[in-house]
């Protein structure tokens, strides 16, 4: 008995998955039980079938790992409907399971695997091909072990629920929340990865940054729900003229940036920036609907900058694009008085 609690707890204490924990215990029920084999099956009643999880086996019988049977034929649903977890006479008690048969399996006692909430995970299980009558102290076992499995397995699930809801919360935080664009912190991010990249690859970045001009009036004029409504499709047409290392982000409440990768000869760079700057332009004029109403738009303010990775940071290289943009807007707005 000692060295089977040494065990037990050595397996416990040790196993950090529910393989780790199960192969040990399915040793040690089959040594307690003297049956052939010992197995932990899995319950997906939804597609009617149960499978074989881990399985131990010894002398003749083989339980093979993986295989899958209907649930409506396996033993374990007949001990569990009939509250008989033990017989030594399969083939009489349930000569009509054709999965018994095929297995050849003539003593078998099992018990559920249960969750914490009483849900039915699958099975723990031990089987012979001979009549034998195992001791009372296989039944305790089996619970014991059935126990222990149910608990890693809940633990399991928490773990992986805490690390997709960390996860979760972690996009959260970089995700800006109406139009599902990266945001402000997402961006800096990224601009610094792809400053990194540029200094490797000797080549340039190009920063667009976009502001919607008279995006105050038109919030006035259809109201802010609508307001966001524009938003959400800018956000959407910048997205689809993305190139493959583009970025586009949120950044405010009407503004946004675009990044992308250009070349690493100068001359050539700023060409690229300007071919870049007047893709994202376009990306934000024509008609948008905005509820019953259609608003032609005449384009964004779009400041373009040309940026050497080993001069700036991201913060640095923000402020080039912000005030590219400013310069841009101004100038605009001469045309417009200009032309008015």
């Amino acid at each position: 008995m000692d060295d089977f609690l040494d065990r037990l707890v050595a397996s416990v204490t040790s196993a950090r998955t529910l393989e780790e924990l199960t192969r040990p215990l399915l040793e040690m029920l089959q040594t307690i039980s003297g049956l052939d084999s010992a197995y932990l099956t899995v319950i997906d009643l939804d597609r009617d079938e149960q499978r074989i999880l881990f399985s131990h086996n010894t002398h003749t019988m083989n339980i093979p790992e993986g295989l899958a049977v209907s649930w409506g034929d396996t033993l374990c649903k007949r001990a569990l409907d009939e509250g008989q977890p033990f017989t030594s006479n399969v083939s009489k008690c349930w000569g009509d399971s054709e999965a018994a048969k095929a297995l050849g399996i003539e003593t078998y006692v099992s018990t559920p695997v249960r969750l914490g909430d009483e849900s039915l995970f699958g099975t723990l299980c031990a089987a012979s091909t001979q009549s034998r009558l195992p001791s009372a102290e296989v039944e305790r076992v089996l619970v014991l072990f059935s126990t222990l499995i149910g608990q890693h397995i809940e633990r399991e699930q928490l773990l992986r629920q805490l690390v997709l809801a960390t996860e979760q919360l972690a996009q959260q935080a970089r995700t800006d929340s109406l139009t599902g664009l990266p945001n402000r912190r997402a961006l800096l991010s990224e601009l610094t990865r792809m400053l990194a990249h540029c200094k490797r690859a000797g080549s340039h970045l190009l920063v667009a940054y976009i502001d919607l001009d008279g995006f105050k009036a038109i919030n006035d004029t259809y109201g802010h729900e609508l307001g966001d409504t524009f938003l959400i499709e800018i956000a959407a047409r910048l997205k689809a003229g993305l190139r493959g290392e583009d970025l586009a982000a949120r950044i405010g409440g009407d503004e946004f940036v675009v990044v992308g990768l250009g070349p690493s000869e100068a001359a050539e760079a700023e060409r690229a920036g300007e071919q870049f700057a007047v893709r994202i332009s376009d990306a934000t004029k024509g008609h948008f609907a905005l509820g019953s109403d259609t608003l032609d738009y005449l384009g964004a303010s779009v400041g373009l900058a040309v940026v050497a990775s080993s001069a700036v940071y991201a913060e640095k290289a923000l402020s080039l694009a912000d005030t590219a943009m400013y310069e841009r807007k101004r100038l605009r707005r001469m045309l417009v008085a200009e032309q008015g």
